[in-house]
């Protein structure tokens, strides 16, 4: 479902992923763990398509995205959901129209767009906002919005940027439930997150913590943590570096 091998990736003379390698499965659940500017969201950039890989091999949902052209891109996003940080919504939208639109460019009959989008707005507990302005909603519900949004087309793969990250501990609660359920069900979730109790709660996750770039510790035997302190160029570079443990 989900390949990642020997990925490495600069924004100039930086390095934000050093030779970084793991593998799940369909239905797996991720937390990417990690500090501010450890690679987390540039990672979850790279398994949508919105930075080229450089180096190393990713497949995602059955796309090689070193390979992937610009004209496939549309179809890997329709097995691909990203819950954003800054949710990119459209403020002068209704919630309704929001999340609808997600099945609206799949063609889908209104009937059936009308029957998913008030399941899911109704799971997030957005029911009293449905006709609003996104605008209008405060960061929280907005946050909600965007879940919404990526849920409703039950994707193979979701990804999901702090998602938890505005709300309070009930509303975080009942998001988490929603992921799960998604999970339950196939779907494979990663998740980004600062929050160790947020891991805590769901000790049965994988995790995957990246520090520096480096995958520096992890949960399941399909990921690969590398030594690479000593020679951070070569270890980005995918060339063998220090000890390689499976976790």
């Amino acid at each position: 479902m989900l390949k990642v091998q020997h990925l490495s990736h600069n924004f100039g003379t930086h390095w934000a992923l050093k030779n970084c390698s793991f593998q799940l499965e369909k239905g797996d659940f991720l937390f990417l763990s990690g500090p501010s500017g450890a690679g987390k969201t540039t990672l979850l950039r790279l398994l949508y398509a919105s930075l080229p890989v450089q180096r190393g091999l990713v497949e995602v949902a059955g796309f090689d995205l070193k390979k992937l052209r610009s004209g496939q891109v549309p179809l890997l996003r329709r097995q691909v959901s990203v819950v954003f940080q800054d949710f990119k919504i459209l403020p002068h939208r209704t919630v309704y129209d929001n999340v609808a639109i997600a099945l609206e460019v799949r063609c889908l009959p209104p009937q059936h767009i009308d029957r998913r989008v008030r399941a899911v707005v109704r799971g997030l507990g957005l029911e009293n906002r449905i006709g609003l302005l996104c605008g209008e909603l405060s960061g929280g519900e907005q946050q909600r919005v965007a879940v919404a949004r990526s849920i409703v087309v039950n994707p193979q793969i979701l990804l999901a940027d702090e998602p938890t990250g505005n709300l309070d501990p009930e509303l975080s609660r009942r998001m988490m439930d929603i992921f799960k359920q998604f999970h339950t069900y196939g779907t494979t979730v990663v998740l980004a997150t600062h929050s160790p109790e947020l891991i805590a709660q769901h000790p049965k996750a994988k995790l995957l913590r990246l520090d520096d770039g480096k995958i520096t510790a992890a949960n399941w035997p399909g990921a690969v943590i590398e030594n690479c302190a000593d020679d951070d160029e070569t270890c980005a570079a995918g060339r063998p570096s220090g000890l390689r443990i499976h976790a």
